[in-house]
């Protein structure tokens, strides 16, 4: 088959769809991956991957979703697609309208957590169950990550095709697995990082926007006798809100500076994880994270600690 993966930014296509494309690919089909432009496109291509970039962009630009609507619909005409699989809520209603409109045959979505949810203000929340809803009008098969918006795409008949199926999340068990005997990573790690051996450290892995939980986490670290890591970073097309000002009265807190570490975006993640003792995702709201999956894979809890 030839097959389209596409999704809204760099970030989700290499940490996220590159496995599925990869095994797609290596089961003998013909896969092309369609994102916005970034630097993370290189390393897909570098993994022997096709990748073309579109003008897709996360907001509520109308004018910027027609053209990346008119591009996409124009790349899938000439491309002729068996199927297209779209992820994210922004490309996943541009691409579906304009995979159906270039009469491509079979529209996959994978929901990776809708935008909706149940504290967003009822009239929000019925515009986009109600976009959700008109794209589902051209959506053959929908995948969650969870049971409970498999339940959800249900209810609100949100896949005219009639197949909707949670099929979880997964990790790389030969990168996320406990530190082998005699490992060093970490003594290593936390040298590099300044943390004393024999401190308690928690760590957190997630974008730097409030709804993870960070305003309530920092509040909560003092009464915490431990470090606290933090590694991710906040995407340049994030519209969630910014935790720069609590992030500010952190570092200027003597109380709170000498023991929460911000590590940025780390491509270690499962050494950081090794080096650490406990794993905390404060979230407002998740699908089926990834993040606590792979904590779980490392070894937490483990008898070491």
């Amino acid at each position: 088959m030839k097959i389209c993966q596409l999704c809204s930014i760099d970030f989700v296509l290499h940490h996220f769809i590159q496995p599925l494309a990869e095994a797609t690919a290596a089961a003998g089909h013909d896969v092309t991956c369609v994102c916005a432009d970034g630097p993370l496109v290189a390393k897909v291509r570098a993994a022997g991957l096709r990748v073309e970039t579109a003008p897709l962009a996360r907001s509520f630009d109308l004018r910027a979703h027609w053209r990346a609507y008119r591009h996409l619909r124009d790349f899938f005409r000439r491309e002729k697609f068996d199927l297209v699989h779209v992820h994210n809520p922004v490309a996943a209603l541009i691409g579906r309208a304009a995979a159906w409109r270039a009469g491509v045959p079979r529209i996959v979505y994978t929901a990776h957590g809708f935008y909706f949810h149940e504290a967003m203000p009822w009239p929000k929340r019925r515009l986009f169950i109600a976009l959700e809803w008109l794209a589902g009008r051209v959506t053959d098969v929908l995948f969650t990550q969870a049971e409970e918006d498999a339940d959800a795409a249900r209810r609100y008949r949100l896949c005219r095709g009639g197949v909707v199926q949670a099929i979880g999340n997964g990790v790389d068990p030969g990168r996320f697995h406990p530190a082998p005997t005699g490992d060093d990573t970490r003594a290593r790690l936390r040298a590099a990082l300044g943390t004393p051996e024999d401190a308690p450290v928690i760590v957190m892995t997630g974008r730097l926007v409030a709804e993870k939980g960070y305003p309530e986490l920092f509040e909560a670290m003092r009464a915490v006798d431990a470090h606290l890591w933090i590694a991710g970073a906040r995407l340049p097309s994030d519209h969630a809100g910014s935790i720069a000002g609590e992030v500010d009265k952190v570092e200027a807190d003597p109380a709170l500076a000498s023991r929460i570490r911000f590590l940025g975006y780390r491509a270690d993640m499962p050494d950081i994880l090794r080096a650490a003792d406990l794993f905390t995702l404060p979230s407002h709201r998740e699908g089926m994270p990834r993040s606590i999956i792979e904590a779980m894979m490392t070894g937490y809890p483990s008898p070491r600690r």
